[in-house]
């Protein structure tokens, strides 16, 4: 404390230690500059945080082995990964994904759990033959498993082959087996001929392998090839049902494309029902007519014999034999008018013809095959939609075809369908009006609800964030800080009106009854600073103890009058 009336001011002795080095002015600077290190490090990381680019999937689901031997690629590529959904994904930065995998698939990268031919590459000397056909084995597998796997549903796929040793005896020969066990992606299922496409792919690929002996069961244990059942002998068979689907699609869009036009999009809807045979039937026929007249029938091959024998007079009968009966008497005169003088003495001749004669047999041989897939039946439904009509008032109203329409557009439908009476096709033609479907009114989504803005929200949000971050630290710790450094290393500026303001503080508060400690303290501590330290100074005076500025102030408005 210092005397009233005294010049000279008495300094508090500064405490010692850390506590005395942070009150110091050195002590301070120190801390301010820590402090803006601190800020300046804050806000650089919030920065690299913004700054930060977005991970996609470079690959998922490898096996360890060939996530290791990525690992290590990306390691020397100097590209920055991190691993994602329990380490069963490597994730890359989103400018680089397609780069990385280019030059991933010139490594060979990823290989895959299963080894192909690249295993015979690097046989060894001296490897004996039941090893080379071992290693042949794993190879082929490999190969079609890494085949079956280029399947959009398939997942993963293993090949176990079976194949038995050549013999040479013909009955003690084997026929090679296979299976496939497959690992199905999740909600995808195959159907029965992508099934018989892989057995048939399986079956191609080895030598002596017939379809029956391959199997293919999924990762539920589910048999998915059956073959002992031959296709379409249960009458479901889907290539069969996918036909007719087919057919009668193809019927309807005939149907409503020609109609359309007419009538306009929504005003016609058609179904069709088609009876497909898929049965085949094969005829063969010999069918022999009757014989015609023979005028009319054709003669294949004729012959003929003609023999005569001419009159002897010689004796007939036996030699040396006697009549038993006596002649009888003559009944005609033995000269005959106009008869030969000797026509007594010749005996009759005899002749003899033969005619054989072929005729060609009528002969028709029919061999009749019928495909399947021929149209049975056809039944097909149309319904019409009612005219719209504006009226003068611009009113719509709904009225029923003609009959003059209805007979066109029946007909229309039946040249587009292929209507055949013969056939017994169907067609049902009906004009009614169409029920309005009553639309729901949905509710708008708002912007940040749309699966589209999220993505485009995090990231500005992102950035928008580390922008607040930055700029509150700066307006709110790193600028003050700079200020105080630079105002300490300042180099002071008092002129003689400042000097004058701080002799009338001195004066104040020497005449002051009440407050002489207070003036005299204030006094003291004036002089040792500095015009900034002695401004800074009374404003935490007139914060702490706002009495004695209301005294100062009071002695100027006094020492003014």
């Amino acid at each position: 404390m210092a005397v009233a009336g005294d010049s000279t001011a008495v300094i508090p002795a500064a405490p010692g230690g850390v506590a005395g080095f942070v009150q110091s002015p050195a002590g301070r600077n120190v801390l301010l500059m820590v402090g803006v290190a601190a800020v300046l490090a804050v806000m650089t990381g919030v920065w690299l945080w913004s700054q930060q680019p977005q991970y996609r999937v470079l690959f998922s689901n490898f096996s360890d082995r060939d996530g290791g031997a990525i690992v290590a690629s990306l390691q020397q590529m100097n590209v920055p990964y991190k691993y994602s959904d329990g380490g069963t994904a490597i994730m890359v930065p989103e400018s680089q994904v397609h780069d990385v995998r280019l030059k991933l698939a010139s490594q060979g990268l990823p290989k895959g759990g299963n080894v192909g031919f690249e295993l015979m590459e690097n046989q060894k000397l001296g490897v004996s033959q039941f090893l080379e056909q071992v290693n042949f084995q794993r190879a082929l597998e490999g190969e079609l498993a890494r085949s079956i796997q280029a399947l959009a549903a398939v997942q993963a796929a293993r090949v176990h082959l079976a194949l038995p040793k050549a013999s040479v005896f013909v009955r003690d020969q084997q026929k090679p087996t296979a299976s496939v066990l497959l690992n199905l992606h999740p909600g995808r299922a195959l159907d029965q001929s992508q099934v018989s496409a892989i057995v048939h792919l399986v079956a191609s690929s080895v030598p002596e392998l017939p379809i029956k002996n391959v199997t293919v069961v999924d990762q539920n244990g589910n048999l998915l090839s059956d073959t002992g059942k031959k296709p379409g002998a249960n009458g479901l068979d889907a290539t069969q049902l996918k036909y007719v689907q087919e057919v009668q699609q193809s019927i309807v869009k005939r149907i409503e494309s020609i109609l359309t036009p007419i009538l306009g999009a929504s005003n016609v809807r058609a179904e069709a029902t088609a009876d497909v045979d898929f049965s085949t039937s094969e005829q063969a026929a010999e069918i022999y007519k009757p014989n015609g007249t023979p005028n009319s029938a054709a003669i294949r091959s004729q012959q003929s014999s003609e023999s005569q024998n001419g009159g002897s007079a010689n004796a007939s009968g036996v030699p040396g034999a006697l009549s038993n009966q006596p002649p009888a008497p003559a009944t005609a005169p033995l000269n005959a008018p106009g008869a030969a003088p000797n026509a007594a003495q010749a005996a009759p001749g005899s002749a003899q013809k033969d005619m054989t004669v072929n005729y060609e047999v009528d002969k028709t041989v029919r061999y009749v095959q019928q495909p399947m897939g021929g149209l049975k039946r056809l039944t097909v439904a149309v319904v019409v939609n009612y005219r719209k009509e504006v009226g003068k008032d611009g009113k719509v109203t709904m009225k029923p075809l003609t009959d003059a329409e209805k007979v066109q557009i029946t007909d229309l439908v039946k040249e587009a369908m292929g209507y055949s009476k013969d056939r017994g096709d169907s067609l049902n033609v009906v004009n009614s009006p169409f029920a309005s479907e009553e639309k729901e009114a949905e509710p708008e989504v708002p912007l940040w609800k749309r699966p589209e803005a999220i993505p485009l929200g995090m990231v500005v949000g992102k950035y928008l964030l580390g922008a607040l971050i930055i700029a509150y630290l700066f307006f709110a710790f790193l600028r003050p800080m700079l200020k105080k450094i630079t105002s300490h290393f300042a180099p002071p500026k008092e002129d003689k009106k400042e000097e004058e303001d701080e002799d009338a503080i001195v004066q104040i508060g020497q005449h002051q009854g009440g407050e002489k400690d207070e003036t005299q303290l204030l006094e003291q501590e004036t002089k040792q600073r500095t015009y900034h330290d002695n401004l800074e100074a009374a404003k935490q005076l007139a914060k702490s103890d706002p009495k004695i500025v209301a005294n100062v102030v009071k002695a100027w408005v006094g020492g003014n009058e």
